[in-house]
C-alpha cells in the first residue's frame, strides 16, 4: 500500500460561540463533538489567524461517522470578528443526504441560506446545491447527488 503525499487532516472556522456553533455543526448537519479544550497562551493559532493575545480562545474538533476529527473550530473570547469581507475566500463543501432537513435546520437557526442550484459534476451526474453562512458568515455549501 503506498503512502499518499498529502492527507487532508480537517478545515477550521473562528467562531464567536462554540455553544452556539454546535446547533448548526452538530445538530443540523450532524457532526459530532470529538474534542474540547482551551487553548494555550502560547497557541500558533494566536500567530496563523491574527488573534490578539489578549482573548482566550477555546478549539473544537468535529467528526462524522466516517471521518475522524475532519472540521475544527476555533471560538475566540470577547470576540472582535469583523463581517466577512466579499467575496467570500473560502468555503466547505459537505455532502449531505437530506438536503432540505439541513436547510430547514439552518432556516429556524437564522442563518443565511442561499438560493437552491441545480448542481452537475464533471462526470454528468445531477444534484442539488445550497450555500449556508454559519452565525459568524463562514461559507457552508452542501450538495447532494441524485441516485442513479
Amino acid at each position: 500500500m503506498s503512502q499518499d503525499k498529502l492527507r487532508f487532516q480537517r478545515a477550521n472556522y473562528l467562531v464567536t460561540d462554540l455553544t452556539e456553533s454546535y446547533k448548526f455543526y452538530c445538530g443540523v448537519l450532524g457532526f459530532e463533538l470529538t474534542f474540547e479544550k482551551t487553548s494555550e497562551p502560547d497557541s500558533y493559532s494566536y500567530d496563523v489567524f491574527s488573534i490578539n493575545h489578549k482573548h482566550t480562545m477555546r478549539f473544537a474538533i468535529l467528526s462524522t461517522e466516517s471521518q475522524p476529527r475532519v472540521m475544527a473550530l476555533t471560538e475566540i473570547s470577547k470576540p472582535e470578528l469583523e463581517p466577512q469581507a466579499t467575496p467570500l475566500r473560502a468555503a466547505i463543501v459537505l455532502d449531505v443526504k437530506d438536503i432540505d432537513a439541513v436547510v430547514a435546520g439552518a432556516s429556524e437557526l437564522g442563518l443565511k441560506v442561499y438560493h437552491e442550484d441545480a448542481l452537475e459534476t464533471h462526470d454528468g451526474r445531477k444534484g442539488r446545491e445550497v450555500g449556508i453562512l454559519d452565525r459568524d458568515g463562514n461559507l457552508v455549501v452542501i450538495y447532494n447527488i441524485e441516485p442513479s
